[in-house]
């Protein structure tokens, strides 16, 4: 392992370390796919919420074709995922901060097997 030179001693882990998954988990680093689900159930709240008219919640509302889509796999829309979890109604949920910091949790644990 190579030493970094920062604030503060750091390992940087290379590919060439050739370190398990499990073992780097072991230690205290964020797993960074949890932390960028968690920063984007957070945006999909603030923006539902927010209430001045910018279109920020409009694009979340935007249903962008009404005709047959091509054939194959549909395309995934940014929040298929949330929808999974807290419903169709999902945007309604979002207005109560209690009940979307209860679901932020649910939606976390369960990304590795959304995504």
């Amino acid at each position: 392992m190579k030493l970094f030179l920062g604030l503060k001693l750091q390992y940087r882990v290379t590919l060439r370390d050739q370190i398990r998954n499990e073992e780097i988990r072991r230690t205290k680093v964020t797993d960074i796919a949890q932390r960028a689900t968690k920063l984007k159930w957070q945006w999909a709240g603030h923006i539902v919420r927010r209430t001045d008219g910018r279109w920020g919640s409009k694009v979340l509302e935007w249903q962008p074709r009404t005709g047959k889509r091509s054939v194959g796999r549909p395309p995934t829309r940014w929040t298929d995922d949330i929808k999974r979890v807290a419903g169709s109604r999902w945007i309604q949920a979002a207005q109560n901060r209690g009940v979307w910091n209860a679901l932020k949790k649910t939606y976390v644990q369960q990304w590795p097997s959304i995504g």
